[in-house]
């Protein structure tokens, strides 16, 4: 089974569509450094009070950035394996990915087995 044209654009947009809110989320949160992004902080002043704020604003947005970025990678590489013709085949087994799975997770990189 192939993907039909129709259907491939159809991932593709969802797949650029998340990739821009993604990027806007990390945006907020952090700042992109050649191609990665690094959790930022308000520097609210230099006593210990606004210190431990900045530490613990900072440590908010630590697993969030690491999540977010990680969902991006996967939303990037869907596009590339678009570009070069492995879209829909899963990582591990090399089978094709349902559909089902693709059109629920349009950045899926393993079928439902793996």
């Amino acid at each position: 089974m192939t993907i039909d044209s129709k259907t491939l654009a159809e991932l593709k947009e969802a797949l650029l569509t998340e990739k821009a809110e993604l990027e806007s989320n990390l945006n907020r949160i952090a700042k992109p450094t050649d191609g990665e992004y690094t959790t930022t902080f308000d520097e609210i002043g230099n006593d210990r009070e606004d210190n431990t704020t900045e530490v613990e604003e900072y440590t908010d947005n630590l697993p969030v950035e690491q999540t977010l970025v990680k969902k991006l990678h996967e939303v990037t590489s869907a596009l590339a394996k678009m570009e070069n013709g492995t879209y829909g085949i899963c990582d591990n087994c090399k089978q094709e990915i349902a559909i089902e799975r693709l059109q629920a997770n349009p950045s899926a990189q393993t079928c439902i087995k793996c």
